[in-house]
């Protein structure tokens, strides 16, 4: 039987490895001394050519704090970087710049408030954020290419192995969980947790994966939302073990799974990044199986990396009916030959103003959210952070306008490489009407996407 469920609130937080919040402020506190530091328009979102107004205090508490060198650089998407220094004042400090086009800006500061004792800060704004474009187009043959993949996984008999997995006893009799092990073209299966309720009928359930961020470690039990009468998988990124001794992790870490980010990523047959989104097609094969499955609702989400491989699923199976991709990476790899930003990890790397290997730009663009993306025909969610360096929200963007599904954005000017409350916020709400919608009769209490990825 399906549970009878609550109206959503925050309730207690799912580890989904995902990225917590962060402060506008200082990245380095030291006492009650920090650098606040906010545009002049509260939505930090500006036309092109229109003045941007950084408004900056030294505090301490909330007293300001005047004659402190205030050191500042303007990171401008496509145009020139600014430096200088201005001195602390009892009332904020401006700092104008602007664009001439859709990007953004990075305003980051520093003060040295004793000898060798430095605080940060920054503030971020955006200038015509719907009309930043991919670098490059979609590669003529990429949808060729992924169909060639699906057919090399089809080769694969979707085996997998479930062991009974331990549940709070609170929950038991409720739900149960299982280690899952899948197998799967390239050489690893998929490996993760999968949860469904007790004795759940057929044909009556709705179904989320939660996929990673970067990083090697175990998949975690999607108790939550089983409880609240979903499928739910949470799968690790490397199909590897699962509930192991941090220090098993710890040694892939330091070693065969050291860089892996960067691994092959001049051949697209090797890079490591195609093990990984076959992974991502697999896992969606195994729960939409389950004969609990409704057959109608599939939820992806995750952050970071798990945001590519949440759009990578959106982009290539058209049953995902709800994609949610928090900061999500991988994002217009070739940006950085186009003087425009690229999502990290940054797979190109330059010399001398030219690309060092040429076959990594002729690799990537079959690995890159903005051209996966492009084939999504769900509904879609991103978010973002104004002041991220890791997934720089130009970036985001460029694989944002490439969504022709409906979709929305959620801006955080004040977040970096996160989470915020305001997304993990956003996302609940998006979950809740989707399953409203697909299922009316039936409501559901979704956890928070919060907790630090490690």
């Amino acid at each position: 039987m399906m549970a009878k469920y609550a109206s959503f609130k925050l309730t207690a937080l799912l580890s989904m490895c995902l990225i917590a919040p962060l402060s506008l402020f200082a990245e380095n506190k030291t006492g009650e001394i920090q650098i606040k530091a906010l545009t002049d328009k509260p939505e930090a979102v500006y036309q092109k050519g229109e003045k941007i107004k950084f408004n900056v205090l030294l505090l301490e508490g909330n007293k300001p704090i005047e004659g402190k060198n205030l050191n500042y650089v303007i990171t401008r998407d496509r145009e020139k970087t600014l430096k200088g220094t201005l001195m602390s004042k009892q009332e904020p400090v401006i700092i104008e710049t602007g664009l001439e086009g859709p990007g953004f800006v990075l305003c980051t500061l520093s003060c040295e408030i004793e000898k060798g004792k430095f605080i940060k800060g920054a503030a971020g704004a955006a200038v015509e954020p719907l009309n930043i474009r991919a670098s490059r187009p979609v590669p003529e043959d990429f949808d060729k290419f992924w169909q060639e993949r699906k057919k090399e996984l089809a080769k694969v008999p979707m085996k997998s192995t479930m062991e009974p997995a331990e549940v709070p006893e609170n929950l038991k009799g409720r739900i149960e969980c299982f280690d899952v092990k899948i197998d799967c073209a390239g050489r690893m299966p998929v490996s993760g947790y999968f949860a469904r309720p007790v004795k759940a009928a057929k044909g009556s359930l709705p179904a989320i994966i939660l996929y990673h961020g970067a990083g090697v470690r175990s998949a975690r039990k999607p108790l939550s939302y089983a409880a609240e009468g979903m499928l739910a998988m949470d799968i690790n990124a490397h199909g590897i073990e699962n509930g192991k001794p941090e220090s098993f992790y710890k040694e892939l870490r330091d070693g065969k799974l050291k860089g892996y980010l960067h691994f092959d990523c001049d051949d697209k047959n090797k890079i490591y990044f195609k093990g990984m989104f076959l992974r991502v097609l697999r896992s969606l094969e195994f729960i939409k199986a389950q004969p609990e499955w409704d057959a109608r609702t599939l939820i992806v989400t995750g952050p970071s990396q798990g945001g590519t491989q949440s759009l990578v699923a959106a982009g290539l199976d058209p049953q995902v009916s709800l994609c949610i991709a928090h900061v999500p990476g991988l994002c217009d790899h070739t940006g950085i030959l186009a003087s425009q930003p690229s999502g990290g990890p940054g797979l190109i790397k330059m010399k001398n103003g030219k690309p060092e290997n040429e076959n990594v730009v002729k690799t990537v663009p079959y690995f890159d959210s903005a051209n996966f993306a492009a084939g999504i025909k769900c509904k879609t969610m991103l978010t973002v952070g104004f002041l991220d360096t890791t997934c720089p929200p130009g970036s985001v963007y460029a694989a944002y306008n490439n969504i022709k599904a409906p979709k929305e954005i959620v801006n955080n000017p004040l977040a970096s490489h996160a989470v915020s409350t305001k997304s993990g916020t956003a996302q609940i709400k998006k979950i809740s009407e989707h399953l409203k919608k697909m299922k009316s009769e039936n409501t559901c209490k979704i956890p928070a996407p919060e907790g630090k990825i490690p």
